[in-house]
Order: C-alpha cells, then sequence, then structure tokens
C-alpha cells in the first residue's frame, strides 16, 4: 500500500512543543531561536501539557520536566541545576537550555557565515549580555543581594523590562482567556523578544566585532601619537572599550592607556578617559580638575589650548574642533 505523497510531506515537518496557558520570555525566545535553525524553520509549534505531545513532538521546551540536551528543555525539575559554563553560575531558564546546545548554529544562521573565532566571542558575548539576564529572571535570581545588604530600589522598572512587557502580553483576566487567545498572544511575544534578540546578534556580528580591528590599529600606532603610549587615536568611532580592554590584555599592557581620541558625528574631537571597567563610570586617569565644567572661550583661555568646546564636570570626557587640540587636552591630562 502506498503513502499518500501529502501524508508523507506532513510526517516530515518537525514540531516543537511548549506548554499552553500563560507565557514568560524565556520559552517565548527559545521558541524563536530554534526557529532560526533551518532544520526547525518551518516547524509547527504546539502548546501543550500533554505528555503524549510531548512524546510526538521533536523538541520540548519549558515543559516535561526533563532535560538531556537533545529533545527536552525543561528547567523546572528540583535537582536541575544546569549552568552555561563553569565561569557562569546563573541557572539556566528554557532560553538558556536552547541557547547553550544551539548558539552557534542559531548565530551562524543569523550572520550567514562568520568565522569559527568569531562564533566563540559572539557566543559568549550573546550569553553574558542578553540571555544571562533572562536566565535569572526567571529563575527568580536577583542581580543583586539586595536583602541581605538591606538595599531598596528608589523605583520600579518591571513593567520597561523585556520580561515585564512579555508578561504584559498575556491575555487579561477578565477579557478573553480562551486557549486560542493565549496562543495568538504568545506568538506576538515571541515575535517581539525574538527581534529584539535578532537584532542584537546583527549588531554585534556586523558593528561590534568589527571594530575590535579598529582599536588593534590604534593601540598599534600609540607610539606614534605620544611617546607615552597612553593616548590612541580611532580612525573612526567606534565601540571600543571592551576591544580595549583585551587588546591591552593580549599585548601585556594592562591599565596602560588612558585617553582615547575620536572624531564624533558633529565633526567635534573628543578626548575620553578610559574606564576601570567597560560598565564603570570611574577612570583611571581623568581630565584635568581645574577646567572641568568650563566652555568655548573660557576653557580655551584658561587652559591655552585653541578652539576647546567643552571639559565635562565630572571630568571622564571633553572636546575640541580640531585633533590638535585634542590630543593637546590630552597630553595636558597626563
Amino acid at each position: 500500500m502506498s503513502i499518500p505523497k501529502k501524508l508523507k510531506l506532513d510526517n516530515m515537518v518537525k514540531q516543537i512543543c511548549t506548554h499552553s496557558g500563560s507565557f514568560h520570555a524565556d520559552e517565548a525566545l527559545a521558541v524563536y531561536m530554534l526557529r532560526l535553525l533551518p532544520e526547525f524553520k518551518d516547524a509547527k509549534i504546539l502548546r501543550s501539557r500533554v505528555p503524549t505531545d510531548w512524546d510526538q513532538s521533536d523538541i520540548v521546551v519549558d515543559v516535561s520536566g526533563k532535560y538531556d540536551g537533545v529533545k527536552f528543555f525543561d528547567h523546572h525539575q528540583r535537582e536541575f541545576f544546569e549552568t552555561f559554563d563553569g565561569e557562569h553560575k546563573t541557572k539556566l531558564s528554557s532560553a538558556g537550555l536552547v541557547y547553550k546546545h544551539f548558539g552557534r548554529d542559531i548565530i551562524k544562521s543569523i550572520l550567514g557565515g562568520p568565522s569559527k573565532d568569531d562564533v566563540e566571542i559572539l557566543y559568549l558575548k550573546v550569553y553574558k549580555q542578553f540571555i544571562e539576564a533572562l536566565d535569572a529572571n526567571d529563575n527568580g535570581i536577583s542581580k543583586f543581594d539586595a536583602e541581605e545588604a538591606n538595599i531598596k530600589p528608589k523605583f520600579s522598572d518591571t513593567a520597561i523590562t523585556i520580561p515585564g512587557i512579555i508578561s504584559g502580553m498575556n491575555p487579561n483576566w477578565n477579557d478573553d482567556c480562551s486557549a486560542e487567545k493565549f496562543d495568538e498572544q504568545f506568538f506576538k511575544a515571541s515575535s517581539f523578544i525574538g527581534g529584539v534578540f535578532v537584532n542584537l546578534v546583527d549588531g554585534y556580528g556586523k558593528s561590534w566585532l568589527p571594530a575590535k580591528e579598529l582599536v588593534q590599529e590604534a593601540v598599534k600606532n600609540r607610539k606614534n601619537v605620544d611617546k607615552s603610549g597612553k593616548i590612541i587615536i580611532l580612525k573612526q568611532f567606534c565601540p571600543w572599550k571592551e576591544h580595549l580592554f583585551e587588546v591591552e590584555k593580549q599585548l601585556g599592557i594592562k591599565d596602560e592607556i588612558e585617553f582615547v581620541l575620536f572624531e564624533d558625528s558633529s565633526k567635534t574631537w573628543r578626548v575620553s578617559t578610559v574606564p576601570i571597567s567597560a560598565s564603570s563610570y570611574k577612570f583611571r586617569k581623568g581630565l584635568p580638575e581645574p577646567f572641568r565644567g568650563l566652555r568655548d572661550e573660557e576653557l580655551s583661555k584658561k587652559s591655552g589650548i585653541p578652539d576647546c568646546v567643552f571639559i565635562h564636570a565630572a571630568g571622564f570626557i571633553g572636546g575640541t574642533k580640531t585633533k590638535d587640540g585634542a590630543l593637546k587636552m590630552a597630553q595636558m591630562s597626563l
């Protein structure tokens, strides 16, 4: 007996299953990420808490009480303590689990064909900057030990976080709460967070990562800028902070660079201090205290540098109309 062609095609369609009812950011993203892979591009999405539906699916996320890294990707079981790697201690959610096992291929699918080394850099970068926070949120892990330190927040930002926005996409308790409505809203939520994720990966791969070459070149030429080797000039503005720390580490000159010069979009030259870390407001060396908060002619007169624009009151950045003026401002600060 021959099998009808339509039945053959139907049997080839893969099925992704997640739970029905109210949804969260982690499974909304997990499902979206899976569908970025060629093998799941046309997969059917089933939302069900019925075990037989799990058995008939090709992959099951955020439900089933099982994790095997092949078909089942749930994190709710009591004995579950999986993390991304030995360095990170945050327990994974369904988003983290899917990303841990498929993240490299997902990155390749979004960017087309980055090198193996670039994939590894982006794989860790995306986890640290995006996925880990979703994992922590879904598992009830705070960024700070606020309760132990008796720290009280000054305001609530729950509604403007991505998990908060996704939560708000669930149907209201006093509106249509049918299974169909929950499914409809789930797909809207999945598309929303998936779009944010793809944009993030695309930006890191096509903008952030290529900037490293500009930073490497600037550091290489630092002694041609100033004999101290503490000032670098970027050929054009780019995301430089994380790359600078990495390049310094690779060259064995950690904490050596103190000022970074570049031309901004308004054609003003900026003198930026180097922070002690990529996210810190503290800097290695600041612009001169006596000139902080001054602008234009007053700053030019008191500093002796023509065409000054400003030095920020906090001393972390300044500006001049010319490249030569920016260099003099940095050298004065040394």
